[in-house]
């Protein structure tokens, strides 16, 4: 059983959103659809909602086309704030989950529910105006899960979040997951990715790049990753002109080193010997997903990509409208 995006193709005047993609979610996972902007990633989760159609390919949930399912059996989170400014919190909730049919006493009990769970109870009849952008996204999460769907479509649900709430709606994924939700998400925040997610599928321009397990993913990528201390230095610039360095990140006590296709990691430990530094640590660790999202696409997931001109955004998203309009 999994959600199947099998060979789909979008196009957009001259711009190619999707080319012939293709990937599956296993039910009951959490599953990262990993992208620069303009990837193809909302667009996808659109035709999953009958937002918009394919030009080719189809979309199914445990064998049957999403066109044929109840607009229940998805729950969506889209990037932009889809909250009605001047409503109450909880009176938006409720309505929101009306659209899918749930009554208003369970609504509101689940909501307040949730509300509490966030550590946002004393927002309940407050405007949605009211709130911060990271309480409006945990406001739009508590929305796209009360009807308790089948498949959550979450296109970036951590912006705007700081790490104390971070950790909470990571908490909520993983909740969501053991009760057999299937949890498909895009994000920028390869970090949160990796937490979370059990297989991936990484996009470029429409096109599906690499996907499966995580864990498959880094055995067979060719990102390497170095983690170099050097006494006294944490993030020293002459590591990235050492030979065969791609990209430093600052780690706890050390550097991560990525290394570009045929660097030899004692190469680069001799050049920083040589540069008359003293090495407190050296590790040839496992590549981390930004890594291997950077050895495929070429640049980090926070990226604009190029789109044809004339081409729509792939970010581009109504606010409250989408909202409504996926549950419609």
């Amino acid at each position: 059983m999994s959600l199947d995006i099998d060979r789909v193709t979008k196009r957009f005047a001259t711009t190619v959103a999707l080319d012939d993609l293709s990937f599956s979610v296993p039910r009951g996972r959490i599953f990262g659809f990993l992208g620069a902007n303009g990837a193809g990633k909302t667009t996808t989760m659109r035709i999953c909602l009958g937002i918009l159609r394919a030009d080719a390919g189809e979309i199914r949930w445990e064998g049957r086309p999403t066109t044929d399912l109840p607009r229940r059996t998805w729950g969506y989170l889209p990037e932009e704030r889809g909250l009605y400014a001047r409503m109450t919190v909880l009176d938006q909730l409720v309505y929101f989950a009306s659209l899918y049919g749930q009554s208003a006493d369970r609504a509101r009990r689940e909501a307040l529910h949730w509300l509490t769970r966030f550590r946002i109870p004393d927002y309940a009849d407050r405007r949605a105006e009211e709130l911060s952008k990271g309480n409006q996204q945990k406001v739009q999460f508590i929305a796209a899960i009360l009807h308790e769907p089948d498949v959550l479509l979450m296109d970036e649900p951590f912006t705007g979040l700081d790490p104390v709430n971070l950790a909470l709606l990571r908490e909520a994924f993983v909740e969501l997951r053991d009760a057999g939700r299937t949890i498909l998400f895009s994000t920028h925040q390869m970090e949160a990715a990796e937490a979370l997610c059990e297989s991936v599928a990484i996009v470029d321009r429409g096109r599906l790049v690499a996907g499966g397990p995580v864990r498959e993913l880094k055995r067979s990528s060719r990102a390497r990753t170095l983690r170099l201390g050097v006494d006294g230095e944490t993030l020293a610039p002459w590591l990235a002109q050492l030979p065969g360095v791609v990209a430093v990140r600052p780690g706890a006590g050390f550097a991560e080193l990525e290394l570009g296709a045929g660097a030899e990691p004692d190469a680069v430990l001799a050049a920083a010997v040589a540069h008359g530094a003293s090495i407190t640590r050296f590790e040839v660790a496992e590549p981390s997903l930004e890594a291997i999202f950077v050895d495929l696409v070429g640049r980090p997931a926070g990226d604009e990509a190029t789109l044809a001109e004339g081409g729509p955004s792939d970010d581009a998203e109504p606010a409250a409208e989408s909202m409504v309009e996926g549950a419609a």
